[in-house]
């Protein structure tokens, strides 16, 4: 096990590297990936089950003894993210489906790296987690319907199919993994050391597989276009989202918390809904979203680690995590 732990520390520290790594691998030798373009599904479920064997019944207690930052955090990452995405298409003229696959990414619930993100940067890592969980929870509606309001006019939005295909792509993994871990706890605690490490080969996995299938299109004119789309799409979410929480008077950790949830998508889940309900066109903008925010997060955890002087009162508000009254 303590080898296994060391490996992930490792993949941990150099991911984002790796993940240039392979995909510039998977873009040369296609042939080693596309045979999982099938399964990114079953890869992204793994992830999920993951995410579920880590919550607690403490942290959807947490929920609804706290609500209002939590509901407030959620709000602002399901209206800001999609309708950055959506302005973006307009001002760069994206058309077809680098519009669907931006505004797709755009419209899926927060990222799984934006809690290391906010422990990083010394923020309230219990209120990201909180955003995270509702977020992923409320995606099997929230996803369909602003897909359908936002890029309904680029392409038939399959909303049932979406609605279904989220529900047991996510919430049923993440169910199943909570109630493993509320029936075996003891058990469960020992591999959780693993699953950072399961989690990240999923994703290389998924970014292997989304390079490979598009590996003739990848410097077309229109997909040129998505990295710059993808890197103002990510740092659009954190200055609003940091915005967002300076406007409702969070503390200083909560901030951190906010700007990360709403800045960082699930790009993971947005790669796999492309590849099987679009094209893998579709499936670009969030495999680049991947590796952008991996990159803008750790910059800025580390510029907030290396600025932040955290004070009595904004270390209560840490344990405190999501109570309104401290706002």
């Amino acid at each position: 096990m303590h080898k296994v732990t060391a490996v992930g520390n490792w993949l941990s520290k150099w991911f984002t590297l790796l993940v240039i790594i392979w995909a510039a691998i998977n873009y040369f030798v296609p042939q080693m990936s596309l045979w999982i373009a099938p399964k990114t599904s079953i890869l992204l479920g793994i992830i999920l089950f993951g995410m579920g064997l880590t919550l607690k019944k403490d942290d959807f207690a947490r929920i609804l003894k706290r609500p209002v930052p939590v509901v407030l955090g959620t709000v602002a990452h399901y209206l800001i993210m999609p309708a950055i995405a959506w302005v973006l298409c307009l001002i760069f003229q994206l058309k077809g489906m680098t519009a669907v696959g931006v505004i797709l990414v755009g419209s899926c619930p927060s990222g799984t790296s934006s809690s290391v993100m906010a422990f990083l940067a010394k923020g309230d890592v219990a209120l990201d987690v909180s955003i995270e969980a509702l977020s992923t929870l409320l995606a099997p509606v929230m996803l369909p319907l602003l897909l359908k309001i936002y890029a309904g006019k680029y392409v038939a939005i399959p909303t049932t199919q979406l609605f279904l295909s989220t529900l047991k792509i996510v919430v049923i993994p993440i169910i199943l993994g909570v109630v493993v871990h509320t029936l075996f706890a003891k058990q469960v605690e020992k591999v959780t050391q693993v699953l950072p490490l399961v989690s990240q080969l999923a994703i290389l996995a998924i970014i292997g597989a989304v390079f490979a299938a598009n590996h003739n299109e990848l410097f077309s004119a229109q997909t040129a276009l998505v990295i710059p789309v993808v890197m103002l799409h990510n740092l659009s979410g954190y200055g609003l989202g940091f915005l967002f929480s300076k406007l409702i008077r969070l503390k200083q950790p909560q901030q951190k918390a906010i700007t990360f949830e709403v800045g960082m998508q699930d790009s993971s889940l947005g790669a796999t809904l492309a590849m099987k309900y679009f094209l893998p066109a579709a499936a670009i903008p969030s495999t680049i979203f991947s590796i952008w925010h991996n990159i803008s997060g750790s910059i800025l955890s580390s510029w907030w680690r290396q600025h932040t002087l955290v004070t009595a009162d904004e270390s209560a508000a840490t344990e405190l995590a999501t109570d309104p009254s401290t706002n």
